[in-house]
């Protein structure tokens, strides 16, 4: 990634779009739910993705996630992301999503993204894949992702995934309490943990875990700036702001909304540098 060239590094984006898998429909109410919440039915392709952030010289990490054994749908290839990720590295990287149901199998998987396609941290959605993240099942690729001591995000706090369905679509919030990495982060120290969101309803939970943890980050994408909670954007002037990064979740939030409402909530100029850039570098041993 050539960080001299970017205004900023968006630590949180979505590929929702396959150019290579034939699409599949089943679960695609969820697909409607969310269109409805974040009121943004654009799912963009690869190509328009990176053409998105080129144009305004953002780099971004890209990533899929791999639900088929809670949702029962056909994922996206962590291959497809890398491999744009590969043709594009002077503004992408890519991170993988392994569905922790798959054990030992999943175990394999990562090493080989890592090893042989260049995949530089890991994603993972406590909520839709249907785990809690100390669950044991998923420390094998734990185990991987700490030997190369790689990055992995979790989604925290609330989901647009399922609001609003019958029963939330089965999804159980719970599992995304950020004080469930407690365990992942003592376990695994060689693994920096992002919590990923403002993680309401727990977001003073967060704030104690980042405070608490040296390993655990907290990025800031899913919520437009100017409803971030106050103790949130308190922490990110002082005591957390190596440690807090710039996310949009595109597409469901642009970077374009988000570094907008960004200039206008209260955080220090002094600090906004590090979030936008400079701790994702560090983060992701950019030089």
């Amino acid at each position: 990634m050539k960080t001299q060239d970017l205004v900023a590094i968006d630590i949180h984006t979505h590929l929702e779009v396959s150019c290579r898998n034939p699409f599949d429909n089943y679960g695609e109410e969820y697909d409607r739910a969310a269109d409805k919440y974040f009121k943004n039915a654009k799912r963009p392709t690869m190509q328009e993705t990176i053409d998105y952030y080129r144009e305004r010289k953002i780099g971004f990490v890209n990533f899929t996630v791999d639900a088929e054994s809670n949702l029962g749908r056909t994922r996206i290839t962590n291959e497809e992301i890398a491999d744009a990720a590969a043709a594009n590295s002077d503004i992408m990287i890519a991170f993988g999503s392994i569905d922790p149901h798959k054990g030992k199998m999943g175990a394999r998987e990562a090493r080989r993204l890592v090893e042989s396609h260049g995949v530089r941290g890991f994603k993972f959605h406590p909520t839709v894949q249907g785990f809690e993240p100390a669950d044991k099942m998923a420390w094998p690729i734990y185990e991987v992702i700490a030997e190369h001591k790689l990055p992995a995000i979790f989604h925290s706090g609330h989901s647009g995934i399922g609001s609003g369905m019958r029963c939330g679509g089965g999804l159980r919030l719970q599992n995304s309490n950020p004080m469930l990495l407690e365990d992942v982060a003592i376990a695994f120290p060689d693994i920096q943990i992002v919590i990923a969101h403002p993680s309401w309803p727990w977001q003073d939970e967060a704030i104690s875990l980042a405070m608490h943890k040296p390993n655990i980050w907290i990025d800031l994408s899913g919520w437009s700036p100017k409803y971030f909670p106050p103790q949130l954007v308190q922490y990110a002037n002082t005591l957390l702001k190596d440690r807090i990064l710039f996310g949009s979740d595109y597409p469901l939030i642009t970077p374009d909304k988000w570094m907008k409402d960004f200039q206008e909530a209260g955080f220090k100029e002094a600090v906004m540098p590090g979030i936008l850039k400079d701790n994702a570098m560090r983060l992701l041993g950019l030089s």
